[in-house]
């Protein structure tokens, strides 16, 4: 065997070594024990292998991106996923004592726009530039991130800096919710007059959607898939709308999970590589879904006891989802078992549609006090309440939203108010 036969001999076992390991890391860390085992003894691979967290998933996307030439197509306007801030938090791992907590920084907070009516929902870009609100009066504001940030610096010699870059009004009923595609310039919305509607936010003059979906019930959740080419919507139905943006088929599950009359879908999202999704319902329940089949493949009934569930986020390593509902209560549950693994306290909602989002380093959740009218963190590691500031909102707000990329957020009032907040310098 020449040198070269060896060297590539060589390599092959260790890129085989190492696919081992991450499909025992992948089937232990999703709780297919039995699985890992099995694949562990046939390959003489450890059963306690270390892998960074959905490694193995990661590398499938990755590669399937550039099988499909979705890393090199562009679009002419680049919206790149910065890495997160910190590695993963194992939150199912043994929580810190009391005391321990860590502060959340002070924030500064500036009014930003009215709507004509209740601001009901935000959602920043993928790259932390814009940021969109969509009204009960049907419209949709487009700010830019930077331009916001101009306001809160002393007056400038030109005059005061204008945010809102576009406003767009085309639905005939209240927006409920809206997502950018991870790769351009596309802004959706969902709203309850049954349609969903495609903005292009690089078209300064344009004011109405140039494409429309029109669904059969009112459309109160909406979610983009990571590659941009399918998008998940929520409704008065019980079961998850998965549509190709190409072609606007709709698909819809064949394994259909025991929902209730009341089983409308407050919030659906997929995860960061679009391998699940996660549905929060009216019923209260929390559902899993396989972002491949469609299928359900967990159903947490009761996860807010009879109350329901009004929110639902994945962590960025897919681990866990963090729910919140009209029972005042938020949960940290982990996806591979189903398991509650934390619950964070002491804030009252049991009216709005509340949500409960982490900041951008997973190291704190922010939600709402109705009651007290209240924006609340958590440490989000030992359950701790740490922070509790006024709203500055006439009344509580109604939705809450995380920069990606930075200590900022948007929060929406019942007083048609949009405030923005960032880190103190």
């Amino acid at each position: 065997m020449d040198n070269s036969s060896s060297e590539q001999t060589v390599q092959d076992g260790k890129l085989y070594r190492n696919l081992n390991s991450l499909i025992v890391a992948h089937l232990r860390d999703n709780s297919l024990t039995q699985a890992a085992s099995a694949v562990a003894s046939a390959t003489m691979t450890p059963l306690n292998v270390e892998a960074p967290p959905n490694r193995l998933l990661d590398l499938v996307a990755k590669g399937l991106a550039v099988e499909k030439g979705d890393i090199t197509r562009g679009t002419g306007f680049t919206a790149t996923l910065p890495l997160p801030h910190t590695t993963a938090i194992d939150f199912s791992s043994v929580p810190d004592v009391k005391g321990s907590s860590k502060s959340f920084p002070k924030h500064e907070t500036r009014h930003l726009s009215e709507h004509k009516n209740i601001a009901r929902c935000a959602r920043f870009s993928a790259d932390g530039r814009f940021v969109a609100t969509g009204s009960a009066d049907t419209s949709i504001k487009l700010f830019e991130v930077s331009k916001i940030k101009q306001m809160l610096l002393p007056e400038a010699k030109d005059g005061p800096v204008r945010p809102v870059i576009r406003t767009y009004y085309d639905h005939i009923q209240p927006i409920n919710d809206l997502d950018f595609h991870p790769q351009g310039t596309i802004l959706i919305s969902g709203a309850k007059d049954q349609t969903i509607k495609f903005f292009d936010i690089s078209k300064t003059n344009a004011k109405r959607a140039y494409r429309v979906i029109q669904d059969t019930h009112n459309v109160r959740s909406v979610s983009f898939h990571p590659s941009g080419d399918f998008l998940l919507a929520g409704t008065d139905h019980a079961i998850p709308h998965l549509y190709d943006i190409n072609t606007f088929q709709c698909y819809l599950s064949a394994n259909i999970p025991e929902t209730s009359p009341s089983g409308a879908i407050n919030q659906i999202r997929y995860s960061c590589t679009g391998s699940m999704y996660v549905t929060a319902s009216k019923d209260g329940a929390i559902r899993l879904w396989d972002g491949i089949t469609a299928n359900c493949v967990r159903s947490i009934t009761a996860a807010h006891g009879t109350a329901e569930a009004t929110s639902a986020i994945f962590t960025k390593d897919q681990r866990f989802v963090l729910s919140c509902g009209k029972d005042s209560t938020l949960k940290l549950w982990e996806v591979g078992s189903g398991r509650l693994v934390k619950q964070y306290l002491g804030a009252i909602h049991t009216q709005l549609r509340c949500q409960a989002i982490f900041n951008e380093t997973e190291e704190f959740i922010l939600s709402i006090d109705e009651l007290s009218n209240e924006i609340v963190i958590w440490d989000a590691m030992t359950t701790e309440k740490v922070a509790k500031w006024p709203s500055n909102h006439v009344g509580a707000p109604r939705w809450l939203e995380h920069s990606p990329i930075e200590s900022a957020f948007i929060s929406c009032g019942t007083d048609r108010s949009v405030r923005f907040w960032k880190e103190t310098v």
